[in-house]
C-alpha cells in the first residue's frame, strides 16, 4: 500500500474532525446543549453513529463524546509528522472522518433545516435538489429491492465527469444494471447532479439517481442508508460495529467512484469506505491500494477509464448482474421504473380515467397462440399527433402444458413494473384502472404500441418460462372493442377474487412461507394463510402457490400446518417446526392471530404495523406513509426500528393492508372489534373493505368509530372518542387478559 494515499487519508481525516469540532462549538454557542439533534423522520438517531458506537445522539451536548472519540481513532503525530502505520492506522483515520462528518450534517439540519428535501424527488422547479438522509418511509420502501434483487447494489459517486454527456452515460450505464447511484461532493463547483440535470436526466429516488447532497460529507447518507439496512432488516444490534461491517460486506454491494481530482479529505472518506467493504475506482491517476483483505477485491483502483468505469466497478466489488437485452429501442430496466413522464412530455396517454383502459392476462389452448406475435388493432403512435389520447386493451395470451388459471393474476401482475422498466414510458395501477404515459424522448427514439407487446413476451418468457410455453400479444386501441373486452376482462377479475375469498385457514392444510426477506433479516420466517397475507402486502396464499409451482426451490415453500396446537390464536405443529427449522432455531414457535402473544416475526418490510393500547382496551395499526406519532408513544420508524429484524414481540406485530379487512385479523384478540386507531389516510384507503367487514361482523358503523390523528395522537386524547361513540373494544375483556 502506497504511504502517499495513507498520509492523504489521515491528513484528510486530520481536517475533517478538526472543521467538525469547531462547527460543533459554533453550534453550541448558538444553540445550547439541549437542541436537538437529528435526521428527520428517521429511526436509528444518527444511524452511522448508532450503528458502530452504540452512542444515541439526540442533542447537540451527546455529539461531544462522539468527537473525543474521534480523535482517538486518528494516528497519532510522532516527531511533527504523522504516523502512517499502513493500512490500519488509515481505516481508523477514515471512520474517524465518517463520524465526524455524521455530526456535520447533523447541526446543517439545524441550521438549515430547508436545505434538504424531505421527499422522493427533487423539487427541480424551484432549485431545490438535495435530498439528504432518506427517511425511513423512503428507506423501507427502497430497501424491499434490495432485498427482492431488483436493487444488486449501489454506487456512490463523488465529484463530477468531464462534461453533462459522460455524466449521462455513467448513469444510464448503471441504471441499465439495474444499480441504485448515490451523489455527493463537488469537483471545482460542478457536482455530477448538475451534470445529469443539464443532459436532461430525471434525478430522485423514483430513478435510482439520488442527489444526497454538494460536500464530501453528504457521502454519509450512503453509509447511513447502508447501515440502517443492517440494523432495520438484519436484527444487527446498535454497537456492534464488527457485525455491521461485515453485514455490509457481504449483503450491501456497493463501492465508490471518485470522479475528478482526490484531495484528502476525499481519500479519509474513500478510507472510511473501505471499512464496510466498499472499494474507490477513480477515474484519474492516484496511489492504488491493490492487496484484498478488507474489500472483495482490491481497495482502490485508479485511471480507470470512464467507458470502462461502470463493469470495472462491479468487477472489483464482486458484484454479480444479469442482464437480458429485450428488443426495444430505448434503455430498459428496473432503475427506470420510478419515471416519471409529465404532461407537457407526453406524446400518448391511455388510461388513466381519461379513456378507457384494461390489462388481462388469459390461458389460451397451445393451437391457438403464436408465440412472439404481437398485433396491434387499431392506431397506433405514429396515427397520432403528440398530446393525443387512445382508449387500450392490452390482452396477453399464454398457452403451456403447465399453466394454471391460478397463475394469470400472477403474470397479470408483472405487466406494471415491466412495461414501467422501458426509459420514458410511465405505468400506473392495474386491470382496469391502469394509466399508460409515453413520453415524447421514448417515441423519437422509435418506440410504439407494439413494442409494449415484445417487452412483455421477452420479460415473461424470461421471469415465468417454466409454466408456459407460448406468449402472444393483442393490443386494441379501437374504443367499441376495448369497451367489448373491458367487461369480458372485469367478470374475470371478479372472478378471481372470489376464489380467494372464499377460501378459509380451516379448510386449508397447506401453508406457504416466505423467506424472501431472510437475505436482510436472517430470522425471520413469514408464513402465508388464506386468511393471513404475507405483511409486506405483495403476496397472497395463491401468489405463493403459484411461485412455488413456478420455481420450487425459491422463497415460497409449501408449510404442512399439521396438528392444531391453538385454534384461538392459530397455532400449528408443522409451521412450528418450519419455522424453527427456517429460523436457524432463532424462534420456536408463533401465533397467526394473536398481537398480544407470541406474534409471528416482523422484518422491515410490513406496510403495517399493530400495537397494542392497554388503556383503551384495543389496538392501533399504523401505515408506513403515516409520519405522525401515534396513541402507543412511537412513529411508524421507531416502531419498526423496534420489532424489525425477525423479532417476536409481544405486543406489537407487522401486517398488511389487506390483512386489516381479513376474517382472521388479530381474531385471538378479539379481531377487528379492538381496533380503536388509524391514521385518516389508511382509513380513506381501505374504506369500502372495512364498511364491508363491519357489516359482516354486524356492526355497520364501526368504520366511524375507529379514532384517527384528527381526534389525537395519545390514549388520553382518543379515549373520550371512543367512549362517546360507543367502540365496542370498551365492553370487551381485557386485552392482556
Amino acid at each position: 500500500m502506497s504511504r502517499l494515499v495513507a498520509f492523504a487519508a489521515i491528513q484528510g481525516a486530520y481536517n475533517i474532525v478538526s472543521k467538525a469540532e469547531g462547527k460543533f462549538r459554533e453550534a453550541m454557542d448558538k444553540y445550547g446543549p439541549n437542541q436537538p439533534l437529528e435526521f428527520p423522520n428517521t429511526a436509528y438517531y444518527l444511524p452511522i453513529i448508532y450503528s458502530v458506537l452504540g452512542i444515541k445522539v439526540e442533542k447537540l451536548a451527546d455529539a461531544e463524546p462522539v468527537l473525543e472519540r474521534c480523535k482517538k481513532l486518528l494516528p497519532a503525530h510522532i516527531k511533527g509528522r504523522i504516523h502512517t502505520p499502513y493500512l490500519g492506522g488509515t481505516l481508523d483515520a477514515g471512520m474517524a472522518a465518517i463520524l465526524a462528518e455524521e455530526i456535520v450534517e447533523a447541526i446543517r439540519y439545524v441550521e438549515d433545516p430547508d436545505f434538504y428535501l424531505p421527499t422522493e424527488d427533487p423539487d427541480i422547479e424551484n432549485g431545490r435538489i438535495w435530498l439528504g438522509a432518506a427517511d425511513d418511509t423512503i428507506m423501507r420502501k427502497r430497501g424491499i429491492e434490495f432485498v427482492d434483487g431488483s436493487a444488486p447494489g449501489f454506487a456512490a459517486i463523488v465529484g463530477a465527469a468531464p462534461d453533462p454527456e459522460t455524466a449521462k452515460m455513467i448513469a444510464e450505464e448503471y441504471q441499465r444494471k439495474n444499480l441504485y447511484v448515490f451523489m455527493a461532493a463537488n469537483q471545482s463547483g460542478t457536482t455530477f447532479t448538475h451534470q445529469l440535470l443539464e443532459a436532461g436526466v430525471q434525478i430522485g429516488w423514483s430513478t435510482r439517481l439520488v442527489p444526497f447532497g454538494p460536500d464530501i460529507s453528504a457521502a454519509v447518507f450512503a453509509l447511513g442508508f447502508a447501515n440502517r439496512a443492517a440494523m432495520a432488516f438484519g436484527g444487527v444490534q446498535p454497537g456492534d460495529y464488527r457485525k455491521v461491517l461485515l453485514y455490509n460486506k457481504d449483503r450491501i454491494f456497493a463501492f465508490v467512484n471518485a470522479l475528478g481530482e482526490v484531495n484528502a479529505e476525499w481519500a479519509a472518506n474513500a478510507a472510511g469506505a473501505i471499512n464496510w467493504g466498499f472499494p474507490t475506482i477513480a477515474d484519474t491517476d492516484i496511489p492504488e491500494i491493490l492487496p484484498t483483505g478488507i474489500c472483495t477485491y482490491e481497495h482502490v483502483v485508479s485511471s480507470v477509464p470512464h467507458d470502462q468505469i461502470c463493469a470495472k466497478s462491479i468487477e472489483v466489488r464482486g458484484l454479480k448482474v444479469t442482464i437480458t437485452e429485450v428488443p426495444v429501442p430505448v434503455s430498459y430496466g428496473p432503475a427506470f421504473e420510478g419515471e416519471r413522464v409529465r404532461k407537457d412530455d407526453v406524446y400518448l396517454e391511455c388510461g388513466g380515467g381519461k379513456t378507457p383502459c384494461f390489462e388481462l392476462v388469459r390461458i389460451a389452448e397451445m393451437d391457438d397462440v403464436e408465440d412472439g406475435k404481437v398485433e396491434v388493432m387499431g392506431p397506433d403512435i405514429k396515427d397520432v399527433q403528440p398530446g393525443d389520447r387512445l382508449p387500450l386493451g392490452v390482452v396477453v395470451e399464454v398457452a403451456g402444458r403447465k399453466m394454471q388459471e391460478d397463475y394469470e393474476p400472477i403474470l397479470e401482475r408483472q405487466i406494471h413494473h415491466l412495461v414501467n422498466y422501458a426509459q420514458g414510458v410511465m405505468h400506473i395501477g392495474q386491470r382496469d384502472i391502469a394509466w399508460y404515459r409515453i413520453g415524447k424522448s421514448a417515441v423519437e427514439k422509435g418506440f410504439t404500441l407494439e413494442h409494449i407487446g415484445k417487452i412483455l413476451h421477452a420479460k415473461l418468457h424470461q421471469d415465468f418460462g417454466a409454466i408456459f410455453d407460448k406468449c402472444q400479444v393483442k393490443i386494441y386501441t379501437e374504443e367499441d372493442k376495448v369497451k367489448e373486452l373491458l367487461g369480458v376482462a372485469q367478470q374475470m377479475y371478479k372472478t378471481r377474487d372470489e376464489r380467494i375469498e372464499g377460501m378459509t385457514d380451516e379448510t386449508t392444510e397447506i401453508y406457504y412461507s416466505c423467506t424472501l426477506c431472510q437475505s436482510f433479516a436472517p430470522t425471520h420466517v413469514c408464513v402465508v394463510s388464506p386468511e393471513r397475507t404475507g405483511l409486506c402486502g405483495a403476496y397472497n396464499w395463491l401468489d405463493c402457490k403459484a411461485s412455488y409451482e413456478i420455481n420450487p426451490t425459491g422463497p415460497n415453500q409449501p408449510v404442512a400446518k399439521g396438528e392444531t396446537l391453538d385454534e384461538r390464536y392459530g397455532n400449528w405443529k408443522g409451521v412450528n417446526e418450519f419455522v424453527e427449522q427456517a429460523s436457524r432455531g432463532a424462534v420456536s414457535s408463533y401465533n397467526f392471530y394473536s398481537v398480544v402473544y407470541d406474534p409471528m416475526t416482523t422484518c422491515g418490510c410490513c406496510e403495517c404495523i399493530a400495537a397494542v393500547l392497554p388503556m383503551c382496551n384495543g389496538v392501533m395499526t399504523v401505515n408506513r406513509e403515516y409520519m405522525g406519532m401515534t396513541p402507543c408513544g412511537m412513529k411508524f420508524t421507531t416502531l419498526a426500528g423496534t420489532i424489525g429484524g425477525g423479532n417476536v414481540t409481544p405486543g406489537f406485530v407487522g401486517h398488511s393492508k389487506y390483512n386489516i379487512t381479513q376474517r382472521k385479523f388479530i381474531v385471538g384478540d378479539g379481531g377487528l372489534k379492538r381496533l380503536v386507531w388509524m391514521p385518516k389516510m389508511l382509513k380513506e384507503e381501505i374504506r369500502e373493505r372495512l364498511i364491508k367487514r363491519g357489516e359482516e361482523i354486524g356492526i355497520p358503523n364501526l368504520i366511524d368509530m375507529i379514532a384517527t390523528e384528527e381526534q389525537g395522537v395519545t390514549e388520553d386524547e382518543i379515549l373520550p372518542f371512543l367512549q362517546e361513540v360507543g367502540h365496542p373494544a370498551l365492553e370487551m375483556e381485557s386485552i392482556l387478559g
